[in-house]
């Protein structure tokens, strides 16, 4: 875990649940750094990922939670400290963007079901038109979906933590359903033509 991320989430409420069911709690780390800067290993995770969840809250405290999906990759390390992608169109509510227009305070949840492995991220981010950063909108936005970004977000990345692996049901996408049956059809096609007939 990276220091600011537990110093972040670890206010005196947490510390006095802790110590009701615990008998203590665990203690700020005053790791004093202004932001943990993601390494090889997160860079890599997250270019691996084709969707994650994404937390802001509203001006009067509500959480919201949205799902964002796309390529893998399409949420893309721009810097140690610096997370982006191209937002396409939806529902057309603009709730998140509503929120990142009070409080740019965001936290990122990128799940990885096959390895049971999660990812935690906490930053700030902000809303930038294509058209204000073209060249950003070109590094951000898939090749097969450009002109169809209809905003880029930017997170500037607080601090992360690798969550543990207890209670994540392993679940596949249709691709990789695909990779790890494809060694039985090729072997079920071997031995049917070795039978005719049948």
């Amino acid at each position: 875990m990276a220091g600011r991320y537990l110093d972040t989430y670890l206010t005196p409420s947490v510390q006095e649940a802790q110590r009701r069911t615990y008998g203590r709690s665990l203690p700020r780390t005053g790791a004093g750094a202004s932001r943990d800067p993601l390494g090889p290993e997160e860079a890599a995770f997250v270019a691996a990922r084709d969707s994650f969840y994404l937390a802001t809250v509203s001006p009067d405290g509500w959480p919201y939670v949205q799902h964002r999906g796309g390529p893998a990759g399409f949420l893309r390390v721009l810097d140690a400290h610096t997370l982006g992608f191209a937002d396409l169109r939806g529902n057309r509510q603009l709730i998140t963007v509503g929120h990142l227009g009070a409080d740019g305070r965001v936290a990122l949840l990128l799940m990885d079901y096959p390895d049971r492995r999660r990812l935690k991220v906490a930053g700030h981010a902000r809303v930038v038109a294509p058209t204000d950063e073209p060249t950003l909108a070109e590094r951000l936005a898939p090749a097969d979906l450009r002109g169809r970004a209809e905003r880029l977000v930017v997170i500037d990345v607080l601090s992360f933590d690798w969550n543990c692996p207890a209670f994540i049901t392993p679940r596949y996408t249709a691709a990789e359903v695909e990779r790890l049956v494809a060694p039985l059809r090729a072997r079920i096609a071997q031995l049917e033509a070795g039978r005719p007939g049948t």
